[in-house]
C-alpha cells in the first residue's frame, strides 16, 4: 500500500529563545567564574543578567552580564508578569522589553503544551525563573562573555537546577501529544528527548547563525560547591496528574484519574497446543490424530471380523435367487415350503433381470425412451430448434461488457465498507490519488544496501523531478501538468513528499543551504528549522520520504520515496478524474522510457506506480495470457474430438465409426461453447456485466462437465446391440444414462445457483453465469448432441468420410470393416473392469484405501486452519509488470502504514451535550474519550495496528480558542478575525522578513477565562469560531491554525444547528506488509470503534482506503463454508429426490465433502490464499466432483450381483467415461496453464485445477468404488416375470 501521508500542516518554528531574553545592565560588575566570591553577587534579590546589550547577526538578542540588585516593577508590569509567571512576585531581574520578548517567544511553544496545564506551567516556570526571578544570582552564573558593538554580552551560563525539577518537568510533558502531526510534543520542543538531561542538553546548545536555538550556551547543572554561595533552583514541579492542573489521560497516562482504565491488553489469538516430549502440536491436530487412530482401529477390527465371517460362514439357508438384500423380489430365509419351492422352480425360467427405479427415475426413463425414439426419427427438427434458441440468447452479446473496476467486483452494494466510503467521500473529501517513485540503491555482496543520501543521488533526484515537472498530457485538447492536478493544501505549491522539499524543490538552493549536511540536519530538525520547511509551508517528516532505515537513523536510508498526492473526485467519469488519468498515463510512459534506463545506468533501482496502474495492468493481464489460454482450449478440443472417436484403424480411418467420430467431437465442443455464449448473452442482454473470472473459468468448467456427459452418451450408444434399429439404440442409450446425466446436471446447476446468494459481486455473477451455462449445456446435450449422434450414425451407414461427409468411399472399404459391427469394449473399459476393479476388490487393498483416504481427509482438516485470507496483488499481475518491482520495494522500504480515519457522525457540540468531552483528549476531557482511547491503543500497535495518536481538529480548536494561546484566536476591535502577528495584514512580509506594521496592535484574544465554562465554548461561541479556525493559516506565532491540516476533516454544511454531521480524526496504521496484516488491521479497527461507540453512545466508524477491498476477507471463511455447505447440500437434496435413496445420496455427499476438504488441504500446502477466486474454484469443485461420483454410483445401483461384482460392472460401464471425459480432458488443458505469464493462472487455475482433477480421479475411481463394494446401497436389479405386461413408471426393464 502506498504511503498516503496527510501533509496539510504548517508547523510553527519552535525557537528556544525564551531562555535567552534575560539581560543585565552592562555597567554592573560581574564575575566570570563560579568560584569567585562575592556575597552580593550570589545572594537573594540579586541578578547576574539584566537588560539587552546587543544582537547577533541573525537578530537574536544577547543579555547584559550584571551583578545588580533586583528591581521592583510598577503595578501594571507586575500584573503582566503575574499573568504568565505566577511564581514570581515582588522584585524582578528583567525589563518590560525583555518580558515582552519572552512572551512573544513562548507563545510559539504554548500551542504544543496548553492541552496539558501542568506541563505548560512547569515549562513556563523554567524560563520565567531564568529570565525574571529576583533570586537569579542564586542559580545562574555567567561563565563567559563576548563583545558586541563594544558592549559586553553573555556568551555562556551555568543554570543550577535540581534533578527533581528536571524530572518533574520531563515527566509532565513526555506524553503530551501534538495531534496535528500525530506525534508527541516533546519531539518538537525537545528533539525527541528520552529524559530530562537530553532535553536540557538540547535547550542549552548554542545555536549556529540562522538556526533556531539559544544564542549562548547554557550548562544545566544539578549542584555546585557550597562555597560559591549558590544553590539549585527548586521551584515545585507540578505532576500531570495534579488535580488543579490535571491533564487528560492521553497526555498523562499515569494520572490517578486514569488508574481505573488499565492499558488495553494485547489480543492473543487462541493457539491451543499439546506437547508430547519434544513434539509440540496444535490441539486440533492432536485431536484429529486421536480420532484417526480410533476410527482406523474400529475399521480394522470390523474388517477382520467381517473377513473371518466370510471364511467361516455360519450354517444358514440361502435364498434361491441371487438378489441383493433390499431387493423388491420377495426372497427371504425362511423354512422351505414344498408348494412354494415348486412354484418358484416353475417360475424361475419365466424371470428376467430388471431394474426397479424410484418413482422419479421411472418417469424419467419413460420420458427418455419416448423422447429418444422421437429424436432418432426427427433429428433435424431437434437440432435446428435447439440451436435457434441458443443463438437467440447469443444475440445479447451485442450488449456484452466486462467489469474491471475492483470496487464493483469485490464489494457488494450493501457492503458496510462501501457505505462508509460513500459517506466519507460525500461528507468529507475523496481520498487523494497517489503517484509514487521509489529510487533505491542495490545491495552489495553482503546484502547490505548503501545509503541513498549522497550528493550524487540528491542531484539525480533533482533531474527526475525536472522530468516529472515537464510532463504534459493531452486531455480534450488541453495540456495537463502536475501543477494542474496536484494537491495544494496551503498556497500554490504541490504537496510533493520528497527530500527535495528541504531545498524548497529548487536545485539552486542545494549549495546555498549546505547540500547533504543540510539534509541530514533537517532529518533531526524538520519541525523547527526555517530552512527545512517545505515549499508548501509544512514540515516534511523524513519517514515519509525515505525508506530502508531502522529507528530514526534516516541517514542510513537506502531509498528515496517520492510521492505526488493528486486531487481526487467522487465522479470517476468526470473531467477531473480524466485529467488525472491522462497525466498518470504520461507519467508512467516517461518513467519507462526515460527515467528507468537512466537509473539503471547509475546502478540504482527505480520502481513506480500511479493511481490507475493496477486497473491498467489488470486490463493488460486479460490479454497477456490470451495465447496460453487459446492453446489450452485448442488442446482440449483436439483431445475431446479424438476421445469421442474410435481407436484409429487403417481400414476405417476415413469412416472412423458407424456411431461417431472426430466431426462429432468437434460438434460437441461447439455445443459446449454455444452454451457458454448463450449464458453470457442472456445476462448481457439484461444488463449484467461479465468478469475476467467468467471468461477464464466457465469454459473450463462447462467443458469438464459437458465432455463427460458426451462421452457417457456416446459410450452408452456403443454398448447397444447393433442389430437393433436406430430408434431402439438411441432410446435404450438415453434410458440407460439419461437419469444419471440429468441427476448430475441438475445437482451442478443447483450447486452453482446457490452461489447467487453470495454478496460478493464477482462470486455472485460467476455463479449466475455458470448455472445457466451448465443448464444450457445439459439441454443441448440431450437435444442437439443426440441429434448429431443420429446424423453421424447415418453418415457412417452411408459410407461418408468423417471430416468431409460430402465425400463417399467405395463399398470395398466398408466391407473390410465388418468386424466393427462386433464391437468389443475399449482398452480403457477393459482395464477398468479386468484390472482396476479386481485390484480394488482385494480386502487388503480396501483397508489401505480407506485408511489412506481418511488420513488425507483428517490431515486436510488440520491444514485448513493454516489457510490465510487475502489475494497478493503481485499474483494477479503479469509477471513482467512494472508493478511487481514496485510492490516488492513498498514491502521492503516503507516505514509507515496507510492513513486511518476515525469518522464521527452527528457530533453535538452544544454546551448541553457531553460529546465534546467524550471526544477530545486535552485537559477536562473524559479519560475514556475517543481520542484518549486511540492514544491508548497506539501503545500496543502489535494488536491494534494503530501507529500513533490521532490528529485531532477538536483538540487543536479548543487550544486555538484558549486564552493561554494568546497568539491564535484574536479579534479586531470590530469583532472580526485578527490573524497572528506574523501573517498579513498584521505583518508586511518582504524578502522573507516580517515587520510589524501596527495594524494588529489593538487585537485581543477572542476569550477570557471568564467567557468560557470549564474551558469550553458555548454553543454560539463554538458556532462562530469554528469557521475562523478552519480558515486560519498556521504560522510561527500560532501553529494550531486549522487551514490545510483540517480543511477536509469537518463538514460545515448544516453545522449551525449544533450538529456536525461528519468529522474525522486522522492517524496511521502500522506498516502492513502482508495480506493478513491488512485484514487483521481492519478487523482490529472495527472492533475498537465498536467498543468505543457502545461505551460513548456516539456513532463512530473507522475508514481507510483499502477497507473496501479487504472487507470480503473478514468473513471469507464464513462465506466459503456457507456456500460450500449449501452447494453440497443442494447436491444431496437433488440426489435424494431423484433416487429416493438416502443411502446413495449420503455416499455421494461424503465423497464430495472429502474432495473439497482435501482440495483445501492442498491449498494450505501450496500457500494458496482464501479469496474470491479460490471460493469460486471450491464451489466449482463441487460441481465437477459430482461427475466423478453420480454416474458410478448410479451404475452401481442398477447392476446385479454382489457388491464386488456390481463395483466391477460400474467401473467397466462408467469408469472409462469418467476417466477420459473429465480427468484426461482437464489434464491436457490445465497443464498448458503452467506456462502462463500471470501468476494468478499458475496458482489459482493450474495448481488448483490440477489438484481438483487428481483428487476427483482418486476419490471417484479409487475411494468411491471401495466404499461401494463395502457398504454400497442395495441393488435395484430385480427379477421380473416375463409374462407380465410392460412395467409401470416405477419399474423399467
Amino acid at each position: 500500500m502506498a504511503i498516503r501521508v496527510q501533509i496539510y500542516l504548517f508547523q510553527a518554528r519552535i525557537l528556544f529563545l525564551v531562555f535567552v531574553v534575560s539581560a543585565e545592565r552592562s555597567d554592573t560588575r560581574f564575575l566570570l567564574t563560579s568560584n569567585a566570591s562575592s556575597g552580593a553577587r550570589h545572594s537573594e534579590e540579586y541578578c547576574v543578567m539584566y537588560d539587552i546589550c546587543g544582537k547577533r547577526s541573525d537578530g537574536k538578542v544577547l543579555n547584559c552580564p550584571s551583578g545588580s540588585p533586583s528591581v521592583k516593577p510598577d503595578d501594571m508590569f507586575s500584573s503582566k508578569i503575574q499573568s504568565m509567571c505566577p511564581t514570581i512576585s515582588g522584585n524582578i531581574c528583567c525589563t518590560e522589553a525583555q518580558f515582552d520578548t519572552l512572551r512573544t517567544q513562548v507563545q510559539q511553544a504554548i500551542p504544543f503544551l496548553v492541552g496539558c496545564p501542568a506541563c505548560l506551567r512547569n515549562f513556563l516556570n523554567l524560563f520565567c525563573e531564568l529570565t525574571c526571578s529576583p533570586n537569579q544570582s542564586l542559580f545562574i552564573n555567567v561563565t563567559s562573555v563576548s563583545k558586541v558593538n563594544n558592549n559586553l554580552t553573555v556568551a555562556g551560563i551555568d543554570f543550577i537546577i535540581t534533578d527533581a525539577f528536571g524530572e518533574g518537568l520531563y515527566n509532565s510533558c513526555k506524553d503530551v501529544k501534538f495531534g496535528t502531526m500525530n506525534t508527541r510534543a516533546i519531539d518538537f520542543i525537545g528533539a525527541g528527548a528520552k529524559n530530562f538531561k537530553e532535553w536540557f542538553a538540547f535547550i542549552g546548545t548554542r545555536a549556529a547563525p540562522n538556526v533556531p536555538g539559544s544564542p549562548y550556551a547554557i550548562n544545566f547543572r544539578p549542584s555546585i560547591a557550597e562555597s560559591s554561595g549558590m544553590k539549585p533552583m527548586n521551584v515545585s514541579a507540578y505532576s500531570c496528574g495534579d488535580t488543579s492542573l490535571g491533564c487528560s489521560c492521553g497526555d498523562c497516562p499515569s494520572a490517578s484519574v486514569c488508574s481505573d482504565y488499565a492499558p488495553p491488553s494485547i489480543r492473543v489469538e487462541g493457539s491451543c497446543s499439546v506437547r508430547i516430549g519434544s513434539l509440540k502440536a496444535k490441539c486440533i491436530e492432536f485431536s484429529l490424530a486421536i480420532l484417526y487412530i480410533i476410527l482406523v482401529s474400529i475399521f480394522l477390527g470390523w474388517g477382520l471380523f467381517h473377513r473371518s465371517r466370510e471364511r467361516n460362514p455360519a450354517p444358514r439357508k440361502k435364498p434361491m435367487l441371487n438378489v441383493m438384500d433390499g431387493s423388491e423380489l420377495h426372497s427371504t430365509n425362511r423354512p422351505k415350503d414344498e408348494n412354494l419351492s415348486s412354484q418358484v422352480l416353475e417360475d424361475v425360467p419365466q424371470l428376467i433381470n430388471g431394474v426397479q427405479l424410484s418413482i422419479v427415475q421411472g418417469y424419467m426413463s419413460n420420458f427418455y425412451r419416448r423422447y429418444g425414439t422421437w429424436v432418432a426419427r426427427h433429428p433435424t427438427i431437434i437440432l435446428c430448434s435447439s440451436l435457434a434458441i441458443v443463438l437467440v440468447l447469443c444475440l445479447g452479446l451485442i450488449r456484452f461488457k466486462v467489469e474491471t473496476r475492483p470496487e464493483k467486483l469485490w464489494v457488494g452494494p450493501g457492503s458496510r465498507a462501501a457505505e462508509e466510503k460513500q459517506f466519507f467521500d460525500s461528507h468529507l473529501a475523496p481520498f487523494y490519488r497517489i503517484e509514487q517513485i521509489v529510487l533505491a540503491t542495490i545491495p552489495d555482496a553482503n546484502g547490505i544496501s548503501p545509503s541513498i543520501v549522497t550528493e550524487t543521488n540528491i542531484k539525480l533526484l533533482f533531474e527526475i523531478q525536472k522530468k516529472v515537472d515537464g510532463i504534459r498530457a493531452n486531455f480534450s485538447g488541453s495540456m495537463i501538468s502536475l501543477t494542474d492536478i496536484c494537491m495544494k493544501p496551503i498556497g500554490q505549491d504541490c504537496a510533493t513528499q520528497s527530500v527535495l522539499q528541504y531545498f524548497k524543490m529548487d536545485p539552486r538552493n542545494y549549495d546555498d543551504y549546505g547540500g547533504v549536511q543540510h539534509v541530514e540536519y533537517c532529518f533531526q530538525h524538520y519541525t523547527s528549522a526555517d530552512t527545512c520547511m517545505s515549499a508548501f509551508k509544512a514540515p516534511l517528516d523524513p519517514s515519509t520520504a525515505l525508506g530502508g532505515f531502522s529507528g530514526n537513523n534516516y541517514s542510513e536510508a537506502s531509498a528515496f520515496i517520492v510521492t505526488y498526492p493528486v486531487n481526487n473526485a467522487i465522479d470517476k467519469e468526470g473531467n477531473e478524474t480524466g485529467r488525472a488519468v491522462a497525466w498518470e498515463k504520461a507519467f508512467i510512459q516517461i518513467v519507462k522510457d526515460d527515467l528507468l534506463p537512466m537509473m539503471q545506468s547509475k546502478n540504482l533501482t527505480l520502481s513506480f506506480s500511479s493511481e490507475s496502474s493496477i486497473e491498467e495492468e489488470l486490463k493488460r493481464e486479460s490479454t497477456a495470457d490470451a495465447i496460453t489460454i487459446s492453446i489450452s482450449y485448442l488442446v482440449m478440443f483436439a483431445y475431446i474430438s479424438l476421445t469421442l472417436g474410435d481407436s484409429p484403424r487403417l481400414s476405417s480411418f476415413y469412416i472412423s465409426s458407424k456411431f461417431e467420430g472426430i466431426l462429432l467431437g468437434l460438434a460437441g465442443v461447439m455445443l459446449v461453447m454455444l452454451s457458454v455464449l448463450g449464458s453470457v448473452g442472456f445476462f448481457s442482454a439484461i444488463g449484467v456485466k461479465s468478469t475476467l473470472i467468467i471468461m477464464e473459468v466457465i469454459p473450463f468448467l462447462v467443458l469438464a462437465v459437458g465432455v463427460d456427459n458426451m462421452c457417457i452418451l456416446v459410450h452408452a450408444v456403443k454398448r447397444q446391440p447393433l442389430e437393433l434399429p436406430l430408434e431402439g439404440r438411441i432410446s435404450n442409450a438415453l434410458v440407460e444414462v439419461g437419469p444419471s446425466i440429468t441427476l448430475a446436471s441438475l445437482a451442478e446447476v443447483l450447486a452453482f445457483a446457490v452461489g447467487t446468494f453470495i454478496p460478493m459481486p464477482a462470486c455472485r455473477v460467476f455463479s449466475m453465469f455458470a448455472a445457466l451455462a451448465v443448464l444450457l449445456d445439459f439441454l443441448l446435450q440431450v437435444t442437439a448432441f443426440v441429434a448429431l449422434i443420429v446424423f453421424d450414425f447415418l453418415r457412417a451407414e452411408d459410407r461418408r468420410i468423417d471430416c468431409i461427409p460430402c465425400i463417399k468411399i467405395s463399398p470395398s472399404y466398408a466391407d473390410s470393416d465388418k468386424g466393427i459391427a462386433q464391437r468389443k469394449p475399449g482398452l480403457l473399459a477393459r482395464y477398468m473392469k479386468e484390472v482396476h476393479a479386481p485390484i480394488l476388490s482385494l480386502w487388503g487393498v480396501k483397508l489401505v484405501v480407506i485408511s489412506v483416504f481418511v488420513a488425507l481427509a483428517l490431515t486436510s482438516i488440520a491444514l485448513c486452519t493454516r489457510i490465510q485470507p487475502g489475494l497478493e496483488q503481485k499474483i494477479v499481475l503479469p509477471r513482467d509488470s512494472y508493478l511487481q518491482g514496485y510492490f516488492n520495494n513498498v514491502s521492503e522500504y516503507l516505514r509507515i502504514g496507510p492513513p486511518l480515519y476515525f469518522v464521527v457522525k452527528n457530533y453535538n457540540y452544544s454546551s448541553e451535550s457531553r460529546h465534546t468531552n467524550q471526544l477530545c483528549s486535552i485537559s477536562q476531557c473524559n479519560s475514556d474519550s475517543l481520542l484518549n482511547e486511540i492514544a491508548r491503543a497506539s501503545l500496543i500497535p502489535e494488536s491494534s495496528y494503530i501507529a500513533k495518536p490521532a490528529a485531532s481538529w477538536l483538540d487543536d480548536f479548543l487550544v486555538w480558542i484558549s486564552p493561554e494561546a494568546f497568539g491564535c484566536c484574536r479579534k479586531f476591535t470590530n469583532g472580526s478575525y485578527c490573524p497572528p502577528n506574523d501573517q498579513p495584514p498584521c505583518c508586511a512580509s518582504e524578502d522573507g522578513s516580517c515587520n510589524l506594521n501596527g495594524l494588529c496592535k489593538d487585537c485581543t484574544t477572542c476569550f477570557l477565562h471568564s467567557d468560557l465554562y470549564n474551558d469550553r465554548p458555548s454553543t454560539a461561541q463554538f458556532r462562530e469560531k469554528l469557521p475562523w479556525f478552519l480558515t486560519a493559516l498556521p504560522s510561527a506565532d500560532c501553529s494550531k491554525g486549522g487551514h490545510g491540516a483540517y480543511t477536509s476533516s469537518v463538514e460545515l454544511k448544516g453545522f449551525e444547528s449544533g450538529i456536525i454531521q461528519a468529522s474525522s480524526f486522522r492517524t496511521y496504521h502500522t506498516p502492513l506488509n502482508k495480506q493478513v496484516d491488512y485484514v487483521n488491521s481492519m478487523r482490529a479497527a472495527r472492533e475498537f470503534t465498536s467498543r468505543v461507540s457502545d461505551s460513548l453512545k456516539i456513532e463512530i466508524f473507522p475508514y481507510s482506503i483499502f477497507y473496501m477491498f479487504f472487507e470480503q476477507y473478514l468473513d471469507i471463511w464464513r462465506t466459503a463454508l456457507i456456500n460450500l455447505a449449501i452447494a453440497i447440500g443442494a447436491v444431496f437434496v437433488v440426489c435424494l429426490v431423484i433416487t429416493c435413496s438416502v443411502w446413495s445420496s449420503t455416499i455421494i455427499l461424503l465423497v464430495l465433502a472429502m474432495i473439497v476438504v482435501d482440495l483445501m488441504g492442498v491449498m494450505a500446502i501450496l500457500n494458496i490464499q482464501l479469496n474470491a477466486l479460490s471460493v469460486v474454484n471450491l464451489v466449482m469443485a463441487v460441481g465437477i466432483a459430482v461427475e466423478f461420483c453420480v454416474h458410478t454410483t448410479h451404475a452401481f445401483s442398477v447392476s446385479s450381483g454382489d457388491r464386488n461384482q456390481r463395483m466391477k460392472e460400474a467401473l467397466g460401464t462408467m469408469g472409462a467415461s469418467v476417466f477420459s471425459g473429465i480427468t484426461l480432458t482437464k489434464l491436457v488443458g490445465v497443464i498448458i496453464l503452467c506456462f502462463s505469464r500471470t501468476e494468478v493462472f499458475v496458482v489459482y487455475y493450474f495448481q488448483m485445477y490440477l489438484a481438483l482433477v487428481l483428487l476427483g480421479f482418486l476419490h471417484g475411481l479409487v475411494f468411491l468404488p471401495v466404499v461401494l463394494s463395502m457398504c454400497g446401497p442395495p441393488s435395484r436389479c430385480v427379477l421380473i416375470d416375463k409374462r407380465e405386461d410392460q412395467p409401470s413408471p416405477a419399474s423399467q426393464l
